[in-house]
Formats: structure tokens, C-alpha cells, sequence
């Protein structure tokens, strides 16, 4: 008789498949939880902020006296005028201007927006734009108290604005560093869209530094995708710690609605100016004195550069600070204090939110080297025009160039505002050459060729002979009160 015996192994194997298998889907159910467990706190992270925050976030409600009728332009922010407010509250929120029926006549205009306390006694941040020839101003709490505020200080430069009202122990709202913030990092907005009081967005910081927006005459905006809607302007941008880091001001949009691109002041341009608000009532600027423009690669190239960062000089103002601490035309200025200058716009705010009187140490680049000066910061004149010029204009007689150039004659010269033998004038450009391609117009003025100073004809065709590169020319023109480079490149 044969005896079988029973071989454990497949059984083994079975229960070590049973026990990883159990193993696995308990392994699975445990990163779900703790992947739910991360989501849940994480949630409760962004509600304990908003509790937090809440208390200090103000809608703030605004009158002014408005004369209807007319071609006044249309105000971006007044919102009453959309058809959604006609719907709900009837044609009396219609803009007179807007409904050719009625006569112009003086009558009240209600908007509203939102600001945030930065003291126990009642000074609160919001925009310009809110606050703007108001009549009266009602600041209205989270916890329903309403309180008249009035304007401690304005500056429509930058779109900041310091209201105040008369409070004991009011909820603070902390102020954070806008500087150290980075692309990508979570922030949360608070305000008052369309009316809809403490509403609450989530999204991130999409870039930094947004300038050249034309929305105000100083801007390093903070952009964020986080809704922002009419209403919302004034309120804060708050980091996942709960401090302020920028004052929501305006969005990008084709519809007027919310399209995803959202701009903040930062908080430490705002804290800078709401200092002197409260203190003077004014911001004062600091001012260099300088015309600049942006270095770009033909530019940077003629200056015998391998980058493009840096801020070049075409002119420099008599009697300016530039000029007594020796900047001159034609230098490149690369940092401010230390810090490397990215563009125009950068080196435009470092110098209007320095003190007037401050010393700081520039560092150039002239004729190929490095150089280091100290420049004590003048004050802004108060009718300083805060224009850029950053189109181009350039020369030459060559007709590869496209350009039709001539003497100044007395009579031109008295016609475009310019001096005899101050340069060369610009008659005509032609369509589609190299001149017009970089924005030349009839009427400007060339006074320098390759770094060379030309008063006339004669000099600018002596300095082109002696070009190295005679299908490329460095040109400094001039147009009304202001000068600039351009690189010219003949097809």
C-alpha cells in the first residue's frame, strides 16, 4: 500500500498570497487615509486663517456727487453700471451718461469695495479708487457695526489709500513680507464682490513684479489667480499664515468679469506709503533724475554687453542728483544698493520709495567697465511728469535705413522746440524699414551716432564713416523732452 503524503508548500504559498495581499490592500487604505487626513487638515488650515482674518476685513461703501451727462469717460470700477445690478435693482443704478434719456444733472453715486484694519484705533488700507472724491465713506465690520470714516491720505500714483475710523480695540489685521514670497505659494483673498460681504477666494501667486500694466503710474504687482471681482479692490491678499502681503487692486479681463489673472499691491510698497499718509497726509518720492530705457540684445550688443539686465541712461537732468553724483548718458546702471536692477519699472520704484536725502551706492558699467558711485537721493518736484519714454527713434542717411534726414534751419527748429545745431532732424521714415520697425517718427531729433555727439549733416556723416559695423548703427535721438538709444540694422 502507497502512503501519500501531503505537501504543505502550496498551502504556505497560498497564505503568504493571502497575508501580502491583505497586507497590501491595508497598506492602500492606510495612504487613503492619510491622504484624506493631509486634505482635511490642509482645509482646516485655510478655514482657521479666513476665522481669523475675518474679524479685520471691512466693506467699505462709498457717495460721491457725480454731474450725469456728457463725454466723461466711463470709470473701470463702477460696477452699478453692469446689467446685473439693472436686473436685480432696476434702470435708477443706470449711469445718466448711459441712458440718453435723461438730462445731466448733479446726483449721487453709490460704488463700494473693501479695505482691511491695520491698528486698534481704526486706520484701515484700502485702494484710491474706492475712496476717490468721496463725499462720505461708511466702513461697515464683520460683526454688522457701521462707522463714518474719513480720508487720513491718498496717492493716486500708486493706488494706495489710509481712511480712518473712530474705534478702541478694533481687530488687526498683521502685515507680512511681500518680499518673500515665491511663485506658486498658496494665498487667499478677501473682500466684498458685487456686494457679497467676507467672500472668500483660494489660489496662488502666478508671477511677481507685473509692471507695464497701465494701471498705475508705480507698479510691482503681485498677480495671482485667486477671483478677484469688482468690489473685492481694497481687501487683502493673505499668505496661509494669515498676514496681509498685497492690497487687491485690479483684474485683467475682457468681460469685466473674473478670468483668472488678479493683481495685488505688494504690502511692503503699501506699508512705505502708508508711513508718510499717516504721518504728512502726502508721499513724498525720492528722484534720481535720469531718463532711461531697457537694454534689449542689439542694445546691450552696441554697448559691448553679453546680457540684456540693466537699466541704460540717455539722459541726465542739470543740476539733477544723477548729474552731481557724475552719472552720465550712455551708462549702463546694473544694481541699486546691492541689489541687481532687472529693468526700468525696477529701478523707477527703488528710487521713488527711497527717502529724499538717502545715500545710496549705484553700480555701472561704462565704456566696458565696472564702476561704482554714491548718490544721495534728490526729492520728486512736484510737477515731475512720471512719463517714461520707452518708444525709440533713430537716423541716418543712408536709405537702406529708411530715413529722410536734414539740417535744423531756425525755422524747424523753433517749430519742433529744439536749438540750432542740436542734431539732426528726422524729415521722413519710410513704410516697412528698419527705421519704423523701431518706432521712428518724423520731427525727432539724432544727436548722437555710435557714442559720437553730431550737431549736424556733416558730423552725423563723419561719424557713420567711421562705423565698424556700417550696416549697424548706435543712435541716440531725441524726442520733445526726452532722449533714448536705438540700434538700427539695415536689411
Amino acid at each position: 500500500m502507497r502512503i501519500q503524503r501531503h505537501n504543505p508548500v502550496p498551502a504556505i504559498l497560498t497564505m503568504l498570497v493571502f497575508l501580502f495581499t491583505s497586507l497590501a490592500a491595508s497598506s492602500v487604505l492606510a495612504d487613503e487615509n492619510a491622504d484624506i487626513q493631509l486634505l482635511a487638515r490642509t482645509a482646516k488650515a485655510f478655514a482657521s486663517v479666513v476665522k481669523k482674518a475675518e474679524p479685520a476685513v471691512v466693506h467699505v461703501a462709498v457717495e460721491k456727487s457725480v454731474k450725469g451727462g456728457g463725454s466723461a469717460p466711463a470709470n473701470p470700477f463702477d460696477f452699478f453700471n453692469d446689467p446685473f445690478f439693472e436686473r436685480f435693482f432696476g434702470p435708477q443704478f443706470r449711469h445718466p451718461r448711459m441712458d440718453p434719456r435723461r438730462q445731466p444733472r448733479q446726483f449721487k453715486q453709490r460704488a463700494a469695495g473693501s479695505g482691511f484694519i491695520i491698528s486698534p484705533d481704526g486706520y484701515i488700507l484700502t485702494n484710491n479708487h474706492v475712496v476717490e472724491k468721496a463725499d462720505k465713506i461708511t466702513v461697515r465690520l464683520n460683526d454688522k457695526r457701521e462707522f463714518t470714516a474719513k480720508v487720513i491720505g491718498t496717492d493716486p500714483q500708486s493706488d494706495v489709500a489710509v481712511i480712518k475710523i473712530d474705534g478702541n480695540n478694533l481687530p488687526v489685521l498683521p502685515l507680512g513680507d511681500s518680499d518673500k514670497i515665491e511663485v506658486g505659494e498658496w494665498v487667499i483673498a478677501i473682500g466684498s464682490p458685487f456686494e457679497l460681504n467676507q467672500t472668500v477666494t483660494v489660489g496662488v501667486v502666478s508671477a511677481k513684479g507685473r509692471n507695464r500694466m497701465g494701471i498705475n503710474d508705480y507698479e510691482n504687482f503681485i498677480q495671482t489667480d485667486a477671483a478677484i471681482n469688482p468690489g473685492n479692490s481694497g481687501g487683502p491678499l493673505l499668505n496661509i499664515y494669515g498676514q496681509a502681503i498685497g492690497i487687491n487692486t485690479a483684474i485683467f479681463s475682457r468681460s469685466g468679469g473674473y478670468m483668472g489673472i488678479g493683481f495685488a499691491i505688494p504690502i511692503n510698497m503699501a506699508k512705505t506709503i502708508e508711513q508718510q499718509l499717516r504721518k504728512y497726509g502726502k508721499v513724498t518720492r525720492g528722484w534720481l533724475g535720469v531718463v532711461i530705457q531697457d537694454l534689449n540684445e542689439d542694445l546691450a550688443r552696441s554697448f559691448g554687453l553679453d546680457r540684456t539686465q540693466g537699466v541704460l541712461v540717455s539722459e541726465v537732468s542739470d543740476n539733477s542728483p544723477a548729474a552731481r553724483a557724475g552719472l552720465r548718458q550712455g551708462d549702463i546702471l546694473v544694481t541699486y544698493n546691492g541689489t541687481r536692477l532687472a529693468d526700468v519699472a525696477d529701478l523707477r520704484n527703488k528710487v521713488a520709495m527711497t527717502a529724499p536725502g538717502t545715500r545710496v551706492t549705484m553700480e555701472l558699467i561704462r565704456d566696458g567697465r565696472k564702476k561704482k558711485v554714491e548718490v544721495t537721493i534728490g526729492e520728486q518736484p512736484s510737477d515731475f511728469s512720471t512719463r517714461v519714454s520707452m518708444g525709440g527713434a533713430a537716423g541716418s542717411p543712408l536709405a537702406d535705413m529708411g530715413l529722410t534726414l536734414q539740417d535744423l534751419t531756425p525755422e524747424l527748429a523753433d517749430q519742433f522746440g529744439y536749438k540750432v545745431n542740436q542734431g539732426v532732424l528726422v524729415a521722413e521714415v519710410a513704410p516697412g524699414s528698419p527705421a519704423e520697425r523701431v518706432g521712428m517718427q518724423p520731427g525727432q531729433l539724432i544727436e548722437e551716432v555710435n557714442r559720437q555727439r553730431v550737431r549736424n549733416l556733416k558730423e552725423l556723416k563723419k561719424a557713420l564713416k567711421h562705423s565698424k559695423h556700417p550696416k549697424e548703427v548706435l543712435l541716440r535721438v531725441r524726442a520733445g523732452d526726452f532722449s533714448q538709444y536705438v540700434v538700427l540694422r539695415a536689411k
